[in-house]
């Protein structure tokens, strides 16, 4: 066979993705390519989902107020509820923020984000805002809020990378990320679980490391899920 010289663009992409950190691989590798088709269905049934997400039976929901307090809020705050859904931690917030403070709420879902709106006007919460995320940024305002949350969102990141890069330029200085996801361990997570959460805990640290985050803190009193909170990347000088 004749030799064949490799064209210098594909050199260039190759060196490239031999570059790219680890969890760039794992992530393009794990991913889930329909994770998010039913909540980016505009004929999602709100209701259908708060029957899923809002009960006992549901460890986030059953601990609900003891995650809220992990997030150390206080009067005046801003924070973002990433993956609001049905808006079951983005009333609490606004609660423990005040008047004051501000819950920016942001999803991918319309359907979401119209019974959030609707709630929060009935219920005359106005420290309460909703915000449509994308694929690669929650589209937040740089330097808009004191902290973020991600509550059995993260594995929803189909582009973990520019995602996290947006999530930095989000935070204040000094803000910080409160992280709960499920357990993903082989042989003893359900088959449900590995095959729809495409990290676990020590791949989601490895990546939110290397977008310039520093974790401080883990909270165990979980059984399904883990909790962490992370400072956001120090400003560079």
């Amino acid at each position: 066979m004749p030799y064949r010289t490799v064209p210098l663009c594909c050199t260039f992409l190759l060196l490239a993705l031999c570059a790219a950190p680890t969890s760039v691989w794992a992530a393009a590798a794990g991913a889930d390519p329909e994770v998010n088709k039913n909540f980016t269905n505009p004929a999602l049934k709100v209701n259908e989902w708060v029957s899923k997400f809002e009960i006992e039976s549901r460890e986030v929901y059953k601990f609900r107020k003891r995650i809220v307090r992990t997030a150390g809020l206080t009067r005046g705050d801003a924070i973002a509820d990433i993956g609001a859904g049905t808006g079951l931690f983005t009333f609490l917030f606004a609660d423990a923020v005040g008047s004051q403070g501000q819950v920016l709420a942001v999803d991918i879902s319309k359907p979401f984000l119209e019974h959030l709106q609707k709630k929060a006007k009935v219920g005359g919460r106005r420290n309460i805002k909703v915000i449509e995320g994308g694929a690669e940024s929650p589209n937040l305002p740089a330097g808009s809020v004191d902290r973020i949350f991600i509550c059995d969102t993260y594995h929803h990141f189909e582009h973990p990378v520019p995602m996290l890069a947006a999530i930095a330029r989000a935070l204040k200085p000094g803000g910080q990320v409160i992280l709960v996801d499920f357990k993903r361990q082989e042989g003893v997570s359900s088959e449900w679980t590995l095959k729809h959460v495409r990290a676990g805990e020590e791949q989601v640290v490895s990546e939110f490391k290397d977008a310039g985050f520093t974790v401080v803190r883990r909270e165990d009193f979980l059984k399904d899920n883990y909790v962490l909170v992370f400072n956001g990347p120090a400003a560079k000088p």
